[in-house]
């Protein structure tokens, strides 16, 4: 497929194999009408019981995305500047490949303010549990579907959890009652540069039948 492929070119498969993390973004608006389209992708997706507590919050007020990106900022540059500077790497990204992720990830931190919108993925309780990540199989199909909505209208963006590390820091800045926890935070806008196809393993490499050996 074409880098260049509009929407309308997209079939699901298309979308899906051609969904990169866009963290470059520019700051020119997007449309409500394409934001509220993303959210509702999102809300078609299966949740535990179908209980369906998905909760979604768009944050496009310039104070309150800069206390958030100032949040993420401080939980992530040190940590991801300290695996640029060792130089890391995994068997499917080399050290020059991996480098240019992390820069990209601290781009975002440097730059997530300026972005049009965050989304914050988000789940409804009748009472807060004590383990948040026993429940976080009810939000994340829906933050996947929020992300390949995005892809397919043209629109950047990528899921990042570290301004939720400072749990209750994060969540006062929304003003989240206690029975709203966040997930997941995901910035979005037009990308800076190209969308193109992910890099993944072969499907030979990480697939069994019936038993592991």
């Amino acid at each position: 497929m074409s880098d260049a492929a509009t929407p309308a070119d997209l079939n699901l498969f298309d979308v899906m194999y051609n969904c990169r993390a866009m963290r470059r973004l520019d700051t020119r608006e997007v449309p409500e009408a394409d934001l509220l389209k993303m959210v509702d992708a999102a809300n078609q997706a299966a949740s535990g019981g179908n209980q369906q507590r998905g909760r979604w919050l768009i944050v496009r007020d310039p104070a309150q995305k800069k206390a958030i990106a100032d949040l993420n900022f401080e939980v992530s540059r040190d940590f991801v500047q300290a695996r640029i500077d060792r130089g890391e790497e995994l068997p499917h990204h080399d050290k020059s490949t991996r480098a240019r992720m992390l820069d990209a990830v601290l781009y975002l931190a440097e730059h997530m303010h300026t972005y049009p919108a965050l989304i914050v993925a988000c789940l409804e309780f009748d009472e807060r549990p004590d383990d948040l990540a026993a429940s976080a199989g009810s939000i994340w199909p829906g933050v996947q579907n929020l992300l390949l909505a995005a892809r397919a209208l043209g629109i950047g963006a990528v899921p990042t959890t570290y301004a939720i590390n400072k749990r209750a820091e994060f969540e006062s800045i929304l003003d989240l009652p206690e029975t709203i926890a966040a997930y997941a935070l995901v910035p979005v806008g037009y990308p800076l540069g190209n969308f193109g196809s992910v890099t993944r393993r072969p499907v030979e490499e990480i697939v069994r039948f019936d038993r592991w050996s």
